[in-house]
Parts: structure tokens; C-alpha cells; sequence
């Protein structure tokens, strides 16, 4: 399946998502991703599914959904994906609904990738991340493609700025004991003052991350960071509502289905199992070793079995 949900979302509601990409297949391996670790990291793009096909599912989704925002947001780094101004045109033409690409901003560097995007109109968000102020901690969260360097990013997500019709939001995801100290937040928001983002979020990590040493920052830093980084908007709660299952067959897909994109808290889980009628289905998942159930930051989730792996 290319879309998934539509899934509660703290910044743009009901949001369809929608992977034009391979299971993490990224131009980073981020510590912090709550999809694990790249397994293939990559930045050449390519189309990699039938682009017709994946029209298709959205326009079922669409049809049959409610749906405040289309979320390109792929299993990785969307603009990889060659086909990626071909879907966000598809979808202006053809939905009267906005979109939304949630991206790294690592490739836009590349003119294809910044007049693909170009395509998004006023009404629509686009919404990169920004987690350092330096090519060390830039090397040290995000752990880029070897091709890519800090600077390199930070000169495309300025042109990309001045080039783009529609809102900007960015986003900076604070890490304990890396980019929560005076110095890193004064770098970042160097960089941010750069970009001139519509809008800024300042997010943790509150899902398992992909190495089990990410924590979130404390209270105090977050105030901090708040300080430097001006007029944020913090995101350090989890998101609430319920996920769109009707082209699901049972609550085991639509678990399976979801889990893979979107980590879900045990307590999310048990209300899709309820939504179906059925009984014992996450029970039975974490019995057969299909789900593992991780603790992190004082809530418990399922992750699917590909997603641990030994460190």
C-alpha cells in the first residue's frame, strides 16, 4: 500500500499519508527516526513504483476518507522519489484538498527537486527539518549520505525559501546532551534566522527511537531552547484522534499497516482492535513475536519485528 490513514496529526489534523519510496530508504539515518535505521541510504533519484498506481490509491483514499491534508511524506526521504512533481500536480488538478510534503530538505540543493515542489501553491506546506547548527552535530544526528554536507543543505533550503510561493514550516527536533546546549540552539537558530520559515516547531522525540540512547531533552532545555529560537511553537505531547481504517480488512492489517509508518502506542493499537469488534489481536501479535512492545519515555509502543535490530 502507498497511503496510509488518515492518521491524527498535531500539526495538520487528519492527514493522509502517502510513500512514493521503499521502506527506509533515505539521504539520512536520522538517530532519532522512529522507522529505524536507514537501511538504504541513498540520494540519486528514481521512480521506484507505478506512479498511475499510486494515483490511484490516493484518489480511493480521498474518495472514501475524510481528509484535512495530503501528506507526501514516504517511508524516508520523499524527494527521492523522481515521481514526486508528477503526484503533487496530479493532486492539485484533481482534489481540492492541500498537500503537505514532510521532508528532511537534504536534496534541495538539486534544482529538479526544488521546481518539483514549486508545483504546491499558496494554500499548501511544506515542511523540512533543521536539527543542526554545524556539520559536526549535523554528521552526528542526522548521519547523511556521504554526498551531502552541511552547508550544501543549509544553501538549498535558502534558496528553496526565497524560490517558494506557499508556507514553510520548519522543524528542529532537540536530542538530549547533542543540540539542547546554549551553543548548538545559538548555531541553529542562526541557520533559522537564514531560511525565514513561515513558521518553527521545536519537537522531541516521543516515539522509540532509533537508537535506544535518544532522549528527550529536560524541562529546562526546552525552555532554553524555546529562549533562543523565538516565536516556536513546542511539540513535546503525543498526538490524539483516531486513524482512518476503512480500507483495512481487520484490526491485524490495519495495525501491521499503520505500525510500519506510524509507531503506535499500545493504548492506539487496542482502540483499532476495538474499532474492528475484535478481541486479542495485539495479544496474540506480541504472542507470535509479529509486534514488539518497547518502552520509551514512560509510554509503552509496538513496533514491527523489523524494526529492533541489535546495536
Amino acid at each position: 500500500m502507498y497511503t496510509y490513514g488518515p492518521v491524527p496529526s498535531r500539526r495538520l489534523g487528519r492527514s493522509l499519508g502517502v510513500s512514493l519510496i521503499p521502506p527506509k530508504t533515505c539521504t539520512y539515518s536520522c538517530i532519532y527516526c522512529q522507522l529505524g535505521r536507514t537501511t538504504q541510504l541513498r540520494y540519486r533519484r528514481q521512480s521506484f513504483f507505478p506512479k498511475e498506481d499510486i494515483l490511484k490509491e490516493i484518489t480511493d483514499r480521498v474518495t472514501n476518507s475524510e481528509v484535512d491534508y495530503i501528506a507526501i511524506v514516504g517511508d524516508g526521504e520523499p524527494t527521492i522519489s523522481a515521481d514526486l512533481g508528477w503526484i503533487i500536480r496530479k493532486c492539485k488538478k484533481n482534489f481540492s484538498i492541500p498537500v503537505a510534503v514532510i521532508t528532511n530538505g537534504s536534496l534541495f540543493f538539486k534544482p529538479d527537486v526544488r521546481e518539483d515542489l514549486c508545483h504546491l501553491a499558496e494554500s499548501d506546506i511544506v515542511l523540512p527539518s533543521l536539527d543542526a547548527g554545524s556539520e559536526m552535530l549535523f554528521k552526528s544526528i542526522n548521519r547523511p549520505h556521504g554526498s551531502i554536507n552541511y552547508y550544501t543543505m543549509l544553501n538549498g533550503l535558502e534558496t528553496f525559501r526565497r524560490d517558494f510561493s506557499g508556507e514553510l514550516w520548519l522543524e528542529v527536533m532537540l536530542v538530549k546532551g547533542l543540540n539542547d546546549s546554549e551553543k548548538a540552539l545559538t548555531e541553529i537558530n542562526n541557520a533559522v534566522e537564514k531560511i525565514a520559515p513561515d513558521r518553527l516547531y521545536i519537537v522531541t522525540p516521543i516515539r522509540p527511537p532509533a537508537e535506544s540512547w535518544v532522549e528527550p531533552p529536560s524541562p529546562e532545555h526546552i525552555i532554553m531552547a524555546q529562549k533562543i529560537l523565538g516565536q516556536a511553537e513546542t511539540f513535546t505531547q503525543h498526538e490524539k484522534g483516531m486513524f482512518g481504517l476503512t480500507e483495512y480488512r481487520n484490526a491485524f492489517q490495519a495495525i501491521i499497516e499503520t505500525s510500519s509508518r506510524h509507531p503506535l502506542r499500545v493504548e492506539q493499537a487496542l482502540e483499532i482492535e476495538s474499532a474492528f469488534g475484535e478481541h486479542g489481536v495485539v495479544e496474540t501479535m506480541i504472542r507470535d513475536k509479529r509486534m514488539v512492545k518497547i518502552r520509551y519515555d514512560n509510554c509503552e509502543y509496538l513496533l514491527p519485528k523489523s524494526f529492533i535490530r541489535d546495536t
